[in-house]
């Protein structure tokens, strides 16, 4: 292994999966307070493949070229000045610098050490670079964000999907009512996560079917038959809408006011202390984490495209190193 490069996934142009190549590039070098982590794997999110088409964090992160990536599970290899927490050889979790470019199809990355935690002890590389940024939009969109409380009802759609299973899991856990939207097929899993009730949303309208909602995570957004407006329909007055993917329109603000309602737009931040509550939670049985599947860095067009089906239960993941 050579100690000045390292194989990672090169973008040089926006466009389909196919813009995406394996190459090799200088390995970076951790500067005062960061880590060096060596890469086991990294997850794949739906931000990924909208910032290599062009939208999702495209505007965040320029023009080409860039490595993608922002979920990381790997092993500290080195340790910058000033870094007291971790030392090599420290397994370890997190979502580097998103929403700038983190980096994460990478054998190594560098990020401020308190960008990561350590990694839950009962998972495997493959299943904890499935969690940080999924995990840390629910839990940042129900606990900061919403404040939600034992008792409430929320509403999470696409209740099955990476951030949606993590926010069925957490709601429950907090106390909470919690109604989730996804396919029939779903049901029977989501149950068991704790989902107390389910909407097929191919069969029926959700706003037909949900009332008296205090809070909704919204996972899909006004660009998909309306739902975030149409969210507004279940909400009670004084409820809130967290608008997740696209944001909160001057329309939909507006709408939400006019009925007494509020409208949230939301980014995850990177957050080290709340995803070591997070690994207590899933080393304490209390929360699990779903890969759909693992592929090898060098089939990571085909993750991106199995990605876009846009029917994935849970997460998919790259596996970077053994």
């Amino acid at each position: 292994m050579s100690a000045t490069l390292m194989r990672a996934v090169i973008q040089n142009d926006f466009g389909g999966p196919e813009m995406l190549r394996v190459e090799q590039v200088p390995r970076p070098v951790p500067l005062p307070t960061e880590v060096l982590v060596r890469v086991h794997a990294a997850g794949i999110n739906p931000v990924d493949w909208k910032t290599r088409s062009g939208t999702g964090m495209a505007g965040v992160l320029g023009e080409p070229p860039f490595i993608l990536g922002w979920d990381v599970s790997g092993v500290v290899e080195e340790t910058g000045f000033g870094v007291t927490i971790f030392e090599p050889g420290d397994e370890v979790f997190g979502m580097p610098w998103f929403p700038r470019a983190g980096g994460g199809y990478a054998e190594y990355v560098t990020a401020p050490a308190r960008q990561f935690a350590r990694k839950p002890a009962g998972l495997t590389h493959e299943q904890a670079a499935a969690v940080p940024l999924a995990a840390l939009t629910a839990w940042q969109a129900l606990v900061d964000t919403a404040g939600l409380r034992a008792g409430q009802r929320v509403l999470i759609h696409a209740a099955a999907g990476g951030v949606g299973h993590f926010a069925v899991q957490f709601a429950k856990h907090l106390g909470a009512h919690v109604i989730g939207t996804a396919s029939s097929g779903r049901h029977d899993w989501l149950t068991k996560l704790g989902a107390d009730e389910l909407v097929d949303y191919t069969a029926v309208r959700f706003e037909d079917a949900a009332r008296d909602v205090d809070v909704v995570i919204d996972l899909v957004g006004d660009d998909h038959d309306r739902t975030s407006t149409r969210s507004l329909d279940v909400l009670r007055p004084g409820g809130l809408l967290v608008a997740i993917p696209a944001g909160v329109s001057a329309e939909l603000a507006e709408a939400a006011r006019s009925r007494g309602m509020r409208a949230s737009a939301f980014l995850v931040e990177p957050d080290g202390p709340a995803l070591t509550r997070i690994a207590e939670l899933i080393d304490a049985g209390v929360v699990t984490v779903e890969v759909e599947a693992v592929f090898a860095l060098e089939q990571v067009a085909r993750a991106h495209a199995r990605g876009e089906t846009d029917r994935t239960r849970g997460k998919l993941v790259l596996r970077v190193a053994s």
